[in-house]
């Protein structure tokens, strides 16, 4: 299976930060915020941009939550945020450098193309999805445009226990050998939902050696395990992103009794 790496990076300008609102709970009763977080944003323009809007010119807009007193968890979203938009052979160590460096390689390349009316593009963003006593979920995403036929776009997830201070892996929350079952019943919703039999060939996908595969890019969220397929990924970039829900019904047999999602389980009984 191909996991495409987009291009490029960037990022400058520390600006707007906003306290999180005090915690909602939901109609579930299980999402309600557990930690105080700030939204940190970081907005950078190129010198010709002039009275353009964003969405006219060479811009960066990054917006990402920063938690108190949890340095490993926002050491993790700024990782996330670095590497997922590459510049140049290794990721840059800091946002503000980064969108330096995009702003820069957009400078670099008018000299060489002046009359050019091309500009780049970098949005990116790391928000809180569901946050409880024992689970944070966060997406990460974004898209960057730097020339080209077209611009790139991705979608991750980080699933945080907020008690150990670690992220959650499906080892943490599924019983050991779990994973020739959970391909199986994956691949059944896969098939359903592409409108394929169950004995169809797979070759129209970009799956290793037309097999199908779970990747490693998934949320843990009250209703199941929601997966995300990124462009060029398992299809051309044409057809976008691929998203494939397991809900709990369906794996209830390999969830552990007792790990921070067997809690979406009770509140789920009835399934």
């Amino acid at each position: 299976m191909k996991i495409v790496t987009i291009l490029c990076l960037a990022v400058l300008g520390l600006s707007a930060c906003h306290w999180g609102n005090p915690a909602k709970d939901e109609a579930t009763g299980i999402f309600k915020d557990t930690l105080t977080y700030s939204t940190q944003t970081i907005h950078e323009r190129a010198a010709d941009c002039g009275n353009k809007p964003d969405s006219a010119c060479t811009s960066v807009n990054i917006t990402y939550p920063v938690f108190k007193d949890r340095a490993v968890l926002n050491d993790t979203i700024k990782h996330k945020l670095l590497n997922m938009f590459m510049l140049g052979e290794k990721a840059d160590t800091n946002l503000n450098n980064m969108a330096k460096a995009f702003i820069r390689s957009y400078a670099d390349f008018k000299k060489t193309d002046p009359k050019s009316l091309m500009y780049y593009t970098l949005n990116s963003y790391a928000k809180v999805i569901g946050q409880d006593s024992a689970l944070i979920q966060i997406e990460y995403g974004g898209y960057v445009f730097q020339g080209g036929a077209h611009g790139g776009s991705f979608t991750g997830f980080i699933n945080w226990d907020g008690k150990t201070n670690k992220n959650v892996t499906l080892d943490d929350i599924l019983v050991e050998g779990y994973k020739p079952e959970l391909t199986k019943i994956a691949e059944g919703v896969f098939r359903k939902n592409e409108k394929l039999t169950p004995t169809e060939a797979l070759d129209n996908y970009f799956f290793d050696k037309n097999k199908f595969a779970l990747n490693e890019n998934y949320s843990i969220t009250p209703t199941g395990i929601r997966y995300i397929y990124n462009q060029y990924e398992i299809k051309p970039y044409a057809a976008g992103q691929t998203e494939l829900s397991l809900p709990y019904s369906t794996i209830k047999k390999l969830m552990r009794p007792q790990s921070v999602a067997s809690q979406f389980i009770n509140k789920n009984a009835g399934i």
